[in-house]
């Protein structure tokens, strides 16, 4: 898809973090404090990126996980900003997401995702 057909299916704060690789202000998203059952899907594309039972309350201002869905992501090293940091970009589609840090829960993988909530949709559990 090309980047006027992404600004068509796109909001433009979707473009802006998806495209252009932007960050949402921190405590501003809808899923930084929800913790409701289900998963958590590629805003962009569909792309089933978290399960619910992995997020937890980190703290940071971003909905955090400490992993994602096998094969549904992709890493980058990313050396913007003067740090060393690993970009998390969707496997379908190549959106940026966020940034993945070690400093998760230590009981579990040690990993925080830091997710944009702009870049998600949460898809509820059917029960």
């Amino acid at each position: 898809m090309n980047n006027q057909n992404w600004k068509e299916k796109l909001t433009p704060e979707q473009y802006h973090i998806l495209r252009e690789k932007g960050t949402e202000r921190p405590f501003s998203g809808k899923y930084n404090d929800f913790f409701e059952e289900g998963y958590y899907a590629c805003a962009a594309c569909g792309n089933p990126l978290f399960r619910s039972d992995t997020k937890f309350n980190s703290g940071c201002g971003w909905p955090s996980f400490d992993q994602a869905i096998e094969g549904s992501v992709v890493y980058h090293r990313d050396l913007s900003y003067g740090m060393i940091r690993t970009e998390v970009t969707c496997a379908g589609c190549g959106g940026h997401l966020g940034h993945v840090f070690d400093d998760g829960p230590k009981d579990t993988t040690g990993q925080r995702y830091c997710m944009n909530s702009v870049a998600l949709t949460f898809i509820e559990k059917i029960r």
